[in-house]
Formats: structure tokens, sequence, C-alpha cells
């Protein structure tokens, strides 16, 4: 299995997933060109993407799927309700490139088995993604106002997760978003704070059933990268835990995982 973040952020978000001969794109959030030569920069070419997959239909997750379709003739699977959201902005595709799945029901690619979970986001049947591929597991979960049950049944036992660390709770509530705005991120239909993710992950370390963790998704706004990783970093030490936590960026690929 090969992992990386290509980008990961509220101004985009690409993730890539690689095992054998399949080569999957966690959302396309970006200009194909950019996405195009993130690929390239790990050594994979934008014409072996297998498929496109997609988490919700907001536009830092959906930007640049069409155009990358239509350029190289890539499915893009989907649940039924995120289609219907997001068809129109993607423009025309291709009927046979057009897929779907059902949330909480496994498909294969080859020979990744892939589970597309529930989690709530303001979006029209939002999902996370856990990957299987030999004896391996990877699992993305961004975009989610709490950890329910189900998530973290997802979550555990994960080789690998790209966890959700949005925003500081301090530099949201105290700058500059109108409250409407702040009180959705903050709602369980949001996103989850850094805190959020640093007591999440304090309890997968305690019951072994995490490998490698890449905080994502942070905000431009109400977030940095250095104040998600002390956040998280701060509360592990607090219970006596020295962990390694990875940072996936904004503008920057993170290292290639490969497990």
């Amino acid at each position: 299995m090969r992992f990386c973040s290509l980008r990961s952020g509220s101004s985009g978000n690409a993730t890539y997933i690689g095992y054998k001969d399949v080569h999957i794109l966690v959302d396309a959030g970006l200009s194909g060109s950019t996405i195009e030569k993130s690929l390239e920069s790990i050594d994979v070419s934008p014409r072996d993407i297998t498929a496109i997959l997609i988490t919700h239909e907001h536009n830092d997750h959906i930007k640049g799927a069409g155009v990358l379709s239509r350029r190289y003739n890539i499915p893009i699977y989907a649940n039924e309700a995120t289609w219907v959201s997001m068809e129109k902005l993607l423009g025309e595709i291709d009927c046979d490139n057009k897929r779907f799945f059902k949330t909480g029901e496994d498909f294969t690619l080859g020979d990744v088995r892939i589970r597309p979970f529930k989690k709530s986001h303001d979006a029209a049947e939002p999902v996370g993604f856990s990957f299987f591929c030999g004896q391996n597991k990877a699992t993305i979960a961004t975009d989610l106002g709490y950890i329910s049950r189900g998530v973290a049944a997802n979550i555990m036992d994960s080789d690998i997760v790209l966890l959700e660390s949005n925003h500081d709770i301090h530099m949201l509530i105290h700058g500059s978003y109108p409250w409407p705005l702040k009180k959705r991120i903050l709602s369980e239909h949001g996103h989850l704070s850094n805190k959020d993710a640093a007591e999440a992950i304090k309890k997968f370390i305690k019951m072994k059933s995490i490998g490698i963790v890449y905080l994502g998704h942070l905000s431009h706004n109400n977030n940095k990268p250095e104040i998600a990783y002390k956040t998280v970093t701060d509360v592990l030490k607090e219970e006596g835990i020295d962990y390694e936590i990875n940072m996936a960026l904004r503008y920057k690929e993170s290292d290639v995982v490969e497990i």
C-alpha cells in the first residue's frame, strides 16, 4: 500500500492510495493541473488513476474531478445523493464514468476493498473511506462534526489514518467569521477541532488500535499547522504518550508512506 496526502485543507483536498495496479484518488478539490503535477511529483501518472472517489459534494473536494475524468477517462464514484448534488458542478461526465456505491456497503477496485462509512457533516450524504489492501488498512476521516461510534469503529485498526484537525476553538470564536458560520463549524455537522482530534487520537493509541496518524483539513483562517500539532502532542504528553504525529498540509504533498 502507498499513501500520500496530495493536498489537505479548506482550500482543496486530494489523497492518493495505491496498491498493486490500483491507483485511487480520494477527492479532487483542486484544479486539474495542480493534481496532475502533484501526482507526477510522487511518480504516479494521472493516466494510471483507476478511479476518483468522492466523500461529499463541497467544492474543496470536487473542483478538479470533472476535468480529470474527461481528460483521462477516469470513473468517478459517489453515492446517489452526492451525485445528485454535484453532477451539475462537475460538467458533462461520460455515462460509463458515473459510478455509484452505497454508504455502508463494501465494494472493490481490483485487489482493494473499500468501505464508505457514514459521517456527520453538512452535505447530502457525506462519507469517509477505509481501504483494505492485503493485510493493511488506511482510513480517511475528515469533514465531520464529531466522531460517532460508527466512525470510530472504522478508524480502529487502521495502519494509516488521515483525521481532521480543522480549527483552534479560540481562533475560531475570536476570529472574523460571522457567528452563523462559527456556529455551523462548531456544530455536530461541522468540523473537528484540534482538541477533538487530540482526544480521539489519545483514545485510539490507548487501545493500541491506530498506526500512522496524519492531521488534515486545517482551516486557513482558524488554525495553523504548528498549533494543531502542539495541541495534539500536548494532550498526548499529559498522558505520558510519546507518539509521532504527521501533518497533511495545504500546499504540499506529504511523504509517501509505503507499508
